[in-house]
């Protein structure tokens, strides 16, 4: 990727590229299978909307690894997820976690995956792990959690300039970071970077970063089923065109809201981040007709 000043703008035909329809000759490891180790005894709904989210996207195979309850509520709501484990194409970790609580075991197993060759997606009470990683991956900050990985990396306060900052805490941990917001950011390490605007005010509720993960993470895994490298320029794009797709949902399930209402559908109605999972087949045959 060629470095630039300017983001771009991320768009519906952007992201169609990082989707493909199923053929008859594919099976479930061919188009893709995700690996979460997500959600906690204290945030079990986390796990919940992340696994629900890589599913409805379009993947292969949802392998979940989590606590008991996490997994319960996870069989509960998508029995066809597997719970051993398997081979994978990638992960999402974090999600629905904190890093205060984390025992030792996990820290260990977790390190193991930021240590190995699949591409991570990292999220929430994981990215204190991100900054020593080796392994391809996405870190999924918002912007306290950016804060914070940026002091634990001695990069000092972040610019105003939410762009310039993404792109200071790729180049510092080699990986890509997309800024979570009502405005999205996603940086690689070498300067290249772009902005979505996707989405809708009313994402701004508890489990819609959860979702997210999700969605990157299944496009992800589906990608390198495809035998797409995972380099920065991949996962960049993955990353980007998973938060066009997240916010596609987000305000599909709005307008949904305030139909369902009687109101006027221009300025959509409240969601919960289940409801913006379970519009997201809708975004993606949008993004397919292009």
């Amino acid at each position: 990727m060629e470095r630039s000043h300017a983001a771009r703008e991320w768009t519906r035909a952007d992201a169609a590229r990082a989707l493909r329809r199923p053929t008859g000759a594919d099976d479930k490891y061919s188009r893709g299978v995700l690996g979460m180790r997500t959600g906690s005894a204290a945030y079990p709904g986390a796990a919940v909307l992340g696994v629900e989210a890589a599913w409805r996207t379009g993947l292969g195979m949802v392998r979940y690894l989590g606590p008991e309850r996490p997994t319960a509520l996870v069989l509960a709501r998508r029995p066809e997820t597997v719970t051993a484990d398997g081979r994978v194409q990638a992960w999402v970790i974090g999600s629905g976690t904190d890093a205060a609580a984390r025992t030792a075991p996990e820290t260990a197993a977790l390190r193991a995956l930021l240590s190995d060759t699949d591409p991570v997606v990292v999220d929430a009470g994981a990215l204190d792990l991100a900054a020593e990683a080796t392994t391809p991956r996405v870190l999924t900050p918002h912007d306290r959690e950016h804060a914070r990985l940026r002091s634990a990396l001695g990069l000092g306060h972040a610019p105003d300039d939410r762009v310039v900052a993404a792109r200071e805490t790729a180049e510092a941990t080699g990986a890509v970071v997309l800024l979570k917001g009502s405005v999205t950011v996603v940086a690689a390490p070498d300067g290249w970077a772009a902005t979505v605007r996707s989405g809708t005010p009313w994402l701004a509720t508890a489990g819609t970063g959860d979702v997210l993960a999700g969605v990157i993470g299944a496009l992800v895994a589906g990608a390198t089923a495809r035998g797409v490298p995972p380099d920065a320029a991949a996962l960049a794009a993955l990353a980007a065109s998973g938060a066009w797709l997240h916010g596609r949902a987000g305000a599909i399930a709005a307008a949904d809201a305030a139909a369902g209402s009687g109101s006027a559908p221009g300025g959509g109605g409240p969601i919960t981040a289940l409801d913006v999972a379970e519009a997201l087949p809708r975004a993606v045959a949008e993004a397919l007709a292009d």
